[in-house]
């Protein structure tokens, strides 16, 4: 797959732009307020061309295995995300999933999209399996919605129509942040 087939939302990602560069590290660094670590790809960008989203590799270098291969790092983003939950949006949409078969199925093939995203970034970086995190996503897939970080960053690295809790996910942190909007600190570029 291609990262234009992969981004149908328009996330403003290329094939050139999925290698992350030493600039997208430092940045993602300074975004994090650490040192980032087995970073393999960015698969969401802003529109200034600052890291979003970062991919990690599934078994990081120090032998653990990490299931949650989409980071999302942008601080505006995170700090939306985290009000939302401090809300209790989670919550609600967990329920609600109990509630409608058919939101449970699509968020039950958003978990398999997850899961196939993961090996294929295994599988380009030569990894070895991770049978660990075998049948595992991130943010509480299949069955609940646990953390908002997790479903938003999947959305953001896969297009919309994908993951319907990131879809409304990412259309209920517009107050704060939207697609189209930059809120990337200036040093960043310097970093």
């Amino acid at each position: 797959m291609t990262a234009t087939q992969r981004t149908p939302g328009g996330f403003n990602v290329t094939a050139q732009t999925l290698t992350p560069t030493e600039q997208d590290l430092r940045v993602l660094s300074a975004q994090l307020g650490r040192t980032v670590r087995d970073v393999a790809e960015i698969p969401a960008r802003c529109v200034c061309g600052n890291p979003l989203v970062a991919a990690t590799a599934p078994r990081l270098s120090n032998g653990s295995p990490f299931p949650t291969v989409f980071y999302l790092a942008h601080p505006t983003i995170t700090a939306a995300a985290s009000r939302l939950e401090a809300e209790g949006l989670m919550y609600d949409m967990t329920d609600r999933l109990s509630e409608d078969d058919e939101l449970a199925q699509a968020y039950e093939a958003a978990h398999e999209n997850y899961i196939a995203e993961r090996e294929r970034i295994r599988l380009a970086g030569g990894i070895d399996g991770v049978p660990e995190i075998t049948n595992v996503s991130a943010g509480g897939m299949p069955t609940r919605v646990k953390c908002l970080h997790a479903v938003i960053g999947h959305t953001l690295s896969v297009g919309r129509g994908i993951n319907p809790m990131g879809d409304e996910a990412l259309d209920a942190i517009a107050p704060w942040w939207t697609v189209d909007q930059c809120t990337c600190d200036p040093a960043w570029k310097e970093a």
